[in-house]
């Protein structure tokens, strides 16, 4: 099985201000590009996981980055390594979604600390890339959670989630 990976990130932003007799802009075109062929080394990755999760209100999940994720090939993933981590909040959410490495078993090196995290606020995004030969390591039982929750009470929240790793 082979994974090729192309992260393309692309901003576009123009500032102006209008004058009496003149406009200035300043505008702004920036492109951020990895690439990953297939293997476990530097610049590689071989394994992709992602989908589509809804979260109850109030409430959290793990998500068990070494053998319980099924890829879209019906394949068990156990992650060794993550070399990429995207999540993507729904517009339409009313709450945030927040991402934390789990308080006792979580993937080291996403954050700089157990318990950490990111908010994903409606319609936000995430997106972590580490292409180097380490990644974050991940370790069976003792450092392989990552936790996403619901910011809030009333409602659910959905978001997308892309996991791009190595076996070893």
């Amino acid at each position: 099985m082979a994974l090729t990976t192309k992260l393309v990130t692309t901003l576009v932003a123009t500032l102006t201000d209008p004058l009496d007799l003149s406009t200035p802009s300043d505008a702004l075109s920036y492109a951020a590009r990895t690439t990953l062929s297939t293997g476990t080394g530097a610049n590689q990755a071989n394994m992709m996981w992602h989908d589509k999760r809804t979260i109850a209100a109030s409430t959290d999940e793990d998500l068990d980055l070494a053998g319980t994720l099924v890829n879209g090939l019906g394949d068990v993933q156990t992650f060794a390594r993550v070399k990429a981590l995207l999540v993507s909040a729904a517009a339409a959410n009313t709450n945030n979604v927040n991402v934390t490495s789990d308080g006792t078993a979580g993937v080291p090196g996403l954050f700089l600390a157990l318990g950490d995290g990111v908010v994903v606020r409606p319609g936000g995004l995430f997106l972590w890339v580490a292409p180097d030969a380490t990644g974050a390591v991940v370790t069976a039982t003792t450092g392989d959670l990552l936790t996403v929750a619901n910011s809030g009470a009333g409602s659910t929240v959905t978001y997308d989630v892309v996991i791009i790793g190595a076996s070893a």
